[in-house]
């Protein structure tokens, strides 16, 4: 996991044009890298237009696309491995088993919420 400093709108990492932002390592007070630079209007209306426009496909999404989404984003998540821990230790000060239990947790809910999406039950038809 190789973190830039930069936002990722829509397939592109892009460099904010806003106040710079850092993460602080809460046990020892040490800035972390890399800094961040905030999105502005732009940057924010960019996103939208492009969330507003991801939303019209994936409206037309079949129930086992969108299972196999969510599915994808909880083994995505997996596959970062330790870096993701490492990051979220010295961002929040927690320790390895909360933030590991945390990652778990993450990963079956949304490995259940796909398995009700898969079910359709909730469509009540």
């Amino acid at each position: 996991m190789t973190l830039e400093g930069k936002m990722l709108i829509g397939q592109a990492a892009v460099s904010g044009s806003s106040q710079p932002i850092h993460a602080v390592n809460p046990a020892t007070g040490e800035t972390l890298e890399p800094t961040y630079v905030g999105g502005g209007k732009a940057e924010v209306e960019r996103a939208c237009r492009l969330a507003e426009a991801a939303f019209a496909s994936y409206r037309e999404t079949t129930l086992e696309q969108r299972a196999a989404f969510l599915e994808t984003i909880a083994s995505e998540i997996e596959a970062i491995g330790d870096a993701l821990i490492e990051r979220a230790i010295a961002e929040t000060g927690l320790p390895r088993a909360r933030l590991e239990g945390e990652r778990g947790r993450t990963c079956g809910q949304l490995r259940l919420f796909a398995a009700v999406v898969r079910a359709g039950e909730w469509l009540d038809v």
